[in-house]
């Protein structure tokens, strides 16, 4: 089976090199735990292989064998500038390692889409402040969904797509989303995903919905890497474990892998120790 690289080293190291072709995988966590490291790790680390593959070496090292590196990398925001998630990211990894590796990603920031039914007024998130009568002739009413799907239609063949973030649209189901629409948005995805053999990574604030929701959610997907904390004695830590993932929970199984102890330093996201059942 082919495989793309997460981009987070030890990692992939575990499960054979990276996710399956064709997969849409889930990262949900909450606040601080890593799940939007994880994200912005493999966002910088693919885009660093694509544009700086020495600099990749150093830092992540070789793929494994049969891995194939995306032939592209996309980053989706519904509600940040590419300045916006470039900054944010500079908060957890080194300023070269950043810059490197942005300098080989797409941003897609579909900002005007998510907002544009909203009372939040478009000077505060388009580039290109329009007047009322302006507004009234425009003929571009995509609605967020229908704009992403359109991006993905277009780039996500054969590349790596990480999406930022999915709590934007199911935090959002009082306005012009309900939850079902979300639902058959992943169903839909999952589906598209296998002919496009690429790879799509969801971020997902885990404390955003209920139980139920999340059961949903991750039936819609190809795997689900949880993010969480764990404290013992006077040590906080941060720690990853994978729940339902086709290709890739079986191989941790057979290893008795049961959790992985993770950090964040300034080459990212990263794992510390591997944590087995005898």
């Amino acid at each position: 089976m082919a495989r793309l690289p997460f981009g987070v080293s030890r990692f992939d190291g575990q499960i054979g090199g990276g996710a399956p072709a064709g997969s849409v995988v889930l990262l949900a966590g909450s606040a601080g735990a890593g799940a939007r490291e994880f994200l912005y790790t493999s966002t910088v680390f693919n885009g660093m292989l694509k544009d700086d593959p020495e600099l990749f070496d150093l830092h992540y090292g070789d793929l494994e064998p049969g891995v194939e590196p995306p032939a592209e990398v996309h980053y989706v925001s519904f509600s940040a500038s590419r300045g916006d998630v470039s900054r944010e990211i500079t908060f957890s990894m080194d300023n070269e390692i950043v810059a490197s590796g942005l300098s080989g990603v797409t941003f897609a920031d579909l900002s005007a889409e998510y907002f544009q039914l909203s009372p939040v007024p478009r000077e505060w998130y388009a580039d290109d402040p329009r007047s009322l009568a302006e507004l009234g002739n425009t003929t571009d009413r995509r609605g967020v969904i229908q704009a992403f799907a359109d991006y993905l239609d277009e780039h996500a063949a054969d590349s790596l797509v990480v999406v930022d973030s999915l709590t934007d649209l199911v935090g959002d189901q009082q306005r012009e989303r309900s939850w079902a629409d979300v639902v058959y948005l992943l169903k839909g995805l999952r589906k598209a995903t296998r002919e496009w053999d690429g790879l799509i990574l969801l971020h997902l604030s885990r404390d955003a919905i209920t139980d139920t929701e999340f059961g949903e959610l991750m039936a819609c997907v190809d795997g689900t890497v949880q993010f969480g904390w764990e404290t013992g004695g006077n040590e906080r830590v941060r720690t990853m474990f994978v729940q339902e993932f086709r290709g890739v929970l079986s191989q941790l199984e057979e290893d008795d892998i049961v959790r992985f102890e993770t950090e964040i330093h300034e080459a990212g996201f990263d794992v510390s120790n591997v944590r087995k059942i005898r």
